[in-house]
């Protein structure tokens, strides 16, 4: 266990932490005593490990000294790789697509693509009748089935579309969110060369472009133009969704030598006041 302690006039105290899977705990008091321990439990154990980083480097900030176990200054720690990050979950279970259940989804986005410009409960209902089809197929590339390809493109399509009844950004990225990842770079492609900027396709392409990673851009995209309200969902349950991405956002811009901060900064929401609001809870 490493130890720590903070010498200086009246003051002779040490601290002691420890991470054992989701659970940090510190031993803390003055020195000579047993001192005091607390634990706290995490929802998983990378929480746990930065919590306890986090910690460490407050009490160095702090004029703590790391300390052997017998109150020797301790070696310099042997410089190790950063730890690795944790894979994002699938947002697809892998599955298996049976022909009749890529014929299902074909019609189902045949039938979305002829509900638009009418009530907007009709096209909120075959919508989530698609995003259900596409599920169903375990993850895939709709352009690698002929059935899908063309009436899946025309949908991205009808987002930008100028003339003719759009398909809400929220529901494209809900149908984007449900099959693999290279659908949504080429929508993207589609959304940049669109005669006419449509506000909520343009942030989700500026957002992407700033992340420069695909599938953080396509889960952060779909928290920004999601309305959970329309959906019968909680404000509860899409805070959850976005505190488990955060870390990889965060890890990611890090990685490539820039910062949340600067990136949520640097997020324009095109005067688009649902997505401003999103932004705000970003940053909470």
């Amino acid at each position: 266990m490493r130890r720590f302690e903070f010498v200086e006039g009246s003051s002779s105290k040490f601290w002691e932490p420890e991470q054992t899977g989701n659970v940090f705990t510190v031993t803390f008091g003055r020195i000579g005593t047993a001192g005091q321990r607390k634990e706290k439990a995490f929802a998983d154990e990378a929480s746990a490990r930065r919590e306890y980083e986090k910690k460490v480097a407050e009490k160095l900030r702090e004029g703590y000294r790391e300390v052997s176990g017998d109150g020797a200054p301790a070696a310099p720690p042997v410089p190790a790789g950063p730890p690795a990050r944790p894979a994002l979950p699938r947002r697809v279970p892998a599955l298996t697509a049976r022909p009749e259940q890529v014929a299902a989804a074909a019609a189902a986005l045949i039938g979305l693509d002829k509900s638009l410009g009418r009530r907007s409960w009709r096209v909120t209902r075959e919508a989530l009748r698609a995003r259900r089809t596409l599920r169903a197929l375990g993850g895939v590339d709709p352009a690698a089935h002929a059935e899908l390809s063309g009436p899946f493109a025309s949908l991205m399509e009808r987002v930008v579309a100028t003339g003719r009844a759009r398909l809400p950004v929220r529901h494209a990225l809900a149908l984007l969110s449900a099959v693999d990842v290279a659908a949504f770079v080429r929508t993207l492609d589609v959304w940049r060369r669109a005669a006419t900027p449509v506000p909520g396709a343009s942030v989700v392409v500026k957002q992407a472009d700033a992340l420069s990673e695909p599938e953080l851009a396509l889960r952060v995209g779909a928290l920004l133009v999601e309305r959970p309200e329309l959906r019968g969902h909680s404000e509860d349950r899409w805070g959850k969704r976005w505190t488990e991405l955060r870390p990889h956002v965060e890890a990611h811009l890090t990685d490539a030598g820039g910062s949340f901060a600067a990136w949520l900064g640097a997020l324009d929401t095109q005067g688009d006041a649902h997505v401003a609001k999103r932004r705000t809870r970003l940053e909470a």
